[in-house]
């Protein structure tokens, strides 16, 4: 009798890459519950230490698009070893500055070590994984989840020592994560097809690819607007109540978010798209998610209310990321790690405009506003998911049974 494919059976090598992937995760939430601990050491406004996500994914962003054609001449172990080199160096760096614009910078070459390397491992852990794309792209997300939920954990827990902690602790996990990529990434050494210089630009040409890269660009705007701004309302609020919020009791919470989101990025996704189909699943998330912030923006003034929405957001976050990369996945006839790649080149130009602006709205507008342009972003998502779902139609019906589904869903080339 034919195994049902399982996302515990799996080869060595993926099982490496993924841990690599949860630690270059918690590179993005580690540094959430020290922000308000940099403003305060470094004399830094709230602004500037925003702008220690903004450096990070705007690299991020733009090396994507070029990531395709660099993995295409290096292999994918070389350019998975120089994205991992990179993010050392850097988050070692970053924990030895002394001013936020160091930090800034040094958080720049880490989001290009981290460009290399994510946009890399999943095309990876997609072509080498066993039971087709849904199972490599659930645990690519529990990766994700993981990274996510233990970043914030870790960011608060050494960032109660120093705010220079969660930088090292960082730099030393990923130092690990490079040796068992050295040591477990064995196969042949082949590197993937040719990819022009240019592919990643001229991806944007597929109108499915275009209409999904669009709707995260907004998604990822709202998405980090909550993860890169809520630390400062939240320590505020408490403050107010007159409690003490520091990077450990952050950490407590965005571990809280984390962890909703790996839940539902491994369980409840998969359940959902199954049962209702992709498209709609995005629909009702997008909605659950700006009413979230709605919420957020209305109860600024409220503890309880701010973390309570942060974890739960989480839950819908989770399902979110998940449904967005597997609708990537199957969407277009594009090489793996073109389409990958140039995806998240668009949607995380959303994640560095967040932070850059959300500081600069909050002094103008309100402590409030920047949720409500985070909601309003996100019904931008489904204004064009809406308008382009002619180029997903295919995608539009629910999948009868697991097993059709991993049919529809294959593993294709590997890369």
């Amino acid at each position: 009798m034919e195994q049902k494919p399982s996302i515990l059976r799996q080869p060595t090598a993926v099982w490496a890459i993924a841990f690599a992937c949860a630690v270059s995760f918690m590179g993005i939430g580690l540094v959430d519950p020290i922000l308000p601990a940099i403003s305060h050491d470094l004399d830094a406004s709230p602004s500037q230490t925003m702008l220690l996500f903004t450096s990070y994914l705007l690299i991020t962003a733009v090396a994507m698009f070029f990531s395709g054609f660099i993995s295409s001449r290096l292999g994918v172990k070389r350019t998975l070893l120089a994205g991992l080199t990179l993010i050392v160096v850097f988050a070692a760096l970053a924990g030895a500055s002394q001013t936020v614009d160091q930090i800034i910078g040094f958080r720049a070459g880490w989001g290009l070590g981290n460009a290399l390397f994510i946009s890399t491992a999943l095309a990876a852990i997609v072509g080498a994984a066993s039971g087709g794309s849904r199972q490599a792209v659930i645990l690519y997300e529990a990766a994700l989840g993981i990274g996510m939920a233990v970043g914030p954990l870790l960011g608060g827990a050494l960032g109660e020592v120093a705010w220079q902690g969660p930088f090292f602790g960082t730099a030393a996990l990923m130092a690990v994560a490079l040796i068992a990529i050295v040591v477990l990434l064995r196969g042949p050494a082949a590197a993937p097809a040719p990819v022009s210089i240019t592919a990643g630009f001229t991806a944007l040409r597929n109108p499915a690819l275009l209409t999904l890269a669009v709707t995260a660009l907004f998604y990822n705007y709202g998405f980090f607007t909550l993860l890169a701004y809520s630390p400062y309302p939240i320590e505020a609020a408490a403050a107010d109540a007159g409690m003490h919020f520091g990077a450990h009791e952050l950490g407590l919470v965005f571990f809280g978010w984390g962890t909703a989101l790996a839940i539902t990025s491994v369980f409840a996704a998969p359940l959902l798209t199954r049962r209702f189909g992709l498209l709609p699943v995005l629909y009702s998330m997008f909605a659950l998610l700006a009413a979230s912030l709605a919420t957020m923006a209305a109860g600024v003034g409220s503890a309880p209310v701010l973390i309570t929405v942060v974890i739960v957001a989480g839950l819908f976050l989770g399902v979110l990321n998940t449904a967005l990369t597997e609708t990537v996945m199957e969407a277009t006839d594009l090489p793996r790690n073109v389409a990958s790649s140039t995806y998240s080149g668009v949607r995380f130009l959303g994640g560095a405009i967040a932070p850059a602006v959300s500081g600069g709205i909050a002094e103008a507008m309100g402590e409030g506003a920047p949720y409500w342009f985070g909601f309003a972003a996100l019904l931008v998502s489904i204004l064009v998911l809406a308008v382009g779902k002619g180029t997903l139609a295919h995608l539009g019906r629910p999948h009868g049974t697991a097993q059709e589904e991993a049919q529809l869903i294959t593993a294709g080339d590997e890369v």
